[in-house]
């Protein structure tokens, strides 16, 4: 589990991965019974330009390990440029 910082450093322009993120501590989320979440999101990268039978394999390994471990916030990224705080924020938009 990365930080964004690390995930975005990590991730290849030219290699599909999966990047599980726990944002910084303003992503929190205060439910009306006082309890607190903070996101744990998962972030597919497939870059544009990757061979169809990788984007395939890894589609659909990614379909069954948000099934099975039940992930909600999931998120894709085409281009890695694409992955900074801004873009997260805004993903996380209902989070304060």
């Amino acid at each position: 589990m990365k930080h964004l910082s690390e995930c975005t450093g990590s991730l290849s322009l030219n290699t599909i991965c999966f990047c599980f993120v726990l944002p910084a501590k303003c992503y929190k989320y205060e439910h009306s019974d006082g309890r607190v979440s903070y996101p744990l999101c998962f972030i597919f990268s497939s870059p544009i330009g990757c061979k169809p039978e990788q984007q395939m394999m890894y589609a659909g390994s990614k379909n069954k390990l948000v099934q099975t471990v039940q992930l909600t916030k999931v998120f894709e990224i085409r281009n890695t440029e694409d992955l900074t705080e801004e873009w997260l924020r805004e993903k996380l938009g209902f989070f304060g």
